[in-house]
């Protein structure tokens, strides 16, 4: 038996698998942007979270009951709760409510600074360091997101789309610090389940009133089948491949990859929304994505 030959067929196939594994990722995380759009056609932006999330949570409980794996502690399920507020209920009830103004792609570019948050609020809470080069990266990435605000409507002020999406990043970076001190005693796969649930849980209250909307005569079927796309994909399979990606590549070197989603997030919404990006929002957004990259890069010592 030819060992090595073997272990490179491994190799080579677990490469494979990690590629699809990114290929399939960035595909529905970018798509959830203009389906959020879609699905806010026939739904309110907390009607389409707890449709969403509810899909979401079918896929959660079934592969709870079949791994069965480690049930949290009742602290850890009061931090779980408060995981899932933030980085579920709270995050796409802004998400949502700003895309009702702020078009997809621009969205995508501006939860793109999420990473600097997330380094930020490390910064405060974990004690991780956070250098001058990094402070300003993450200066010359909101100078974009100020001009990708000028192309939308209400800009930067107090309550416009643009500031709702800095919001729902601020969220989901807070559930990212959060989650860093519940994977190692329940790994990744667990730890998101977990949070979904729970964040389904929370948005349950509006469950009623999208599923009379869903099954109102009036119901588009575009709108069931944003609900659906949202969550299966980007909700329940996009978190699983991640974790696949996660594992294969390192967390430094699979950041990499995210800086793809806008782009991604954005030509889709070319193609399903038939929105087309203003020069300000290419231009802001390639100065977001830039000073991400740069923070993540010389952002700490």
């Amino acid at each position: 038996m030819n060992t090595s030959a073997s272990v490179s067929t491994s190799g080579t196939s677990t490469s494979i698998r990690a590629t699809v594994a990114v290929a399939f990722t960035i595909l529905s995380w970018g798509a959830a942007f203009p389906f959020i759009r879609l699905g806010l056609q026939g739904l309110s932006p907390m009607q389409l979270a707890a449709a969403r999330f509810a899909t979401a949570a079918v896929l959660v409980v079934g592969w709870l009951i079949y791994r069965r794996p480690k049930r949290p502690s009742l602290r850890d399920s009061m931090l779980f709760a408060l995981c899932g507020l933030l980085g579920i209920a709270s995050y796409n009830a802004l998400l949502n409510t700003a895309e009702l103004t702020v078009a997809p792609g621009a969205a995508a570019f501006i939860m793109s600074t999420s990473p600097i948050f997330t380094a930020i609020l490390a910064m405060v809470f974990l004690r991780e360091k956070f250098n001058r080069l990094g402070w300003l990266g993450s200066l010359f990435s909101f100078a974009g997101i100020g001009l990708i605000a000028c192309g939308q409507p209400g800009g930067l002020a107090p309550g416009s789309g643009a500031t709702l999406i800095l919001l729902a990043a601020l969220a989901s970076s807070a559930y990212f610090v959060l989650l860093r001190r519940l994977i190692p005693a329940y790994g990744p796969l667990a730890s998101t389940a977990y949070t979904l649930l729970a964040g389904a849980l929370l948005l349950s209250p509006w469950l009623p009133g999208a599923t009379s909307a869903l099954a109102a005569p009036s119901a588009s079927a575009a709108t069931l089948g944003a609900v659906l796309v949202l969550g299966v994909f980007p909700a329940a399979l996009g978190y699983a491949t991640w974790t696949i990606v996660l594992g294969h590549f390192g967390a430094a070197r699979a950041t990499n990859f995210l800086y793809l989603v806008p782009a991604t997030a954005t030509a889709l919404s070319m193609y399903l929304t038939v929105e087309r990006p203003g020069l300000t929002t290419i231009a802001g957004g390639l100065m977001t994505i830039a000073g991400v990259a740069f923070v993540a890069w010389r952002g700490r010592p």
